[in-house]
């Protein structure tokens, strides 16, 4: 009787074992990604910069995504354009757009979040744009998020906000990328790269993701939800390959 009884006991502890061997097996097998919100005190203001030729998809996507905050947390985001002037800017696709503000001639809001979207002379004369440069660099310093989509990763580096840091841009214009800015490490094959305050994009429909993600990371798990509900996304970070440097 003694040992049948411990035969039970062996086999009892032997399965409880195994399940939690399983256990963990699952959870190792399925990382788990988390993100502790900051939530900001105030509420951000986010300036889109753009020009001539700004493709619509690198502009719409994230604004949609920024803008719909205000919506699913207390403190969201204030979202406004600025241009070069307040002439009318026509996107790559024959969209009109007329700016909020001319960093040439206004006084502009204090900008919390900069927002680079690719536009069609963005690996060309967009970089020989003094201006141009000079305000994105100015004003990339002082922010606390500053996010290209798409080819705006080679007006950020050419403004010197990537150096240092290892960012990625659209998948066929990474070659040129690499051959114009040497210095930097490019990653391929992911949908965005975040290094400090500096968030780059593959851009197109992928525009979407950087703008979650910095959702998810200022506002929450339950806010993004929201958003990506409202935008009919089934969003889960988890899904994403991504790069997080610090």
């Amino acid at each position: 009787m003694y040992k049948y009884i411990m035969k039970r006991v062996f086999a009892i502890v032997g399965l409880l074992m195994v399940m939690m061997s399983c256990e963990r097996g699952k959870v190792e097998d399925t990382p788990q990604v988390e993100i502790k919100p900051i939530m900001p005190e105030k509420v951000l203001n986010v300036a889109f910069l753009i020009v001539d030729g700004v493709y619509n998809s690198e502009l719409v996507a994230p604004m949609d995504i920024l803008h719909h905050t205000v919506f699913h947390t207390e403190k969201g985001m204030k979202v406004f354009t600025v241009a070069p002037t307040k002439d009318p800017i026509t996107s790559f696709e024959g969209l009109r757009i007329l700016p909020d503000y001319s960093y040439l001639h206004d006084v502009l809001p204090q900008i919390n979040v900069l927002i680079v979207p690719s536009a069609e002379n963005s690996m060309g004369k967009d970089l020989e744009n003094r201006e141009l440069i000079r305000f994105v660099k100015s004003t990339g310093t002082s922010v606390d998020y500053v996010m290209s989509l798409c080819d705006g990763a080679f007006v950020l580096a050419q403004a010197d906000l990537v150096d240092g840091k290892e960012s990625t841009t659209f998948p066929s214009d990474i070659q040129k990328y690499k051959d114009v800015f040497p210095h930097l490490k490019v990653h391929e094959g992911v949908s965005f790269v975040h290094d400090g305050k500096l968030i780059t994009s593959v851009g197109g429909a992928k525009s979407y993701d950087p703008a979650l993600y910095l959702s998810e990371l200022l506002y929450g798990k339950k806010a993004v939800e929201g958003l990506g509900k409202g935008l009919v996304i089934d969003w889960k970070l988890s899904d994403v390959d991504y790069v997080k440097i610090q």
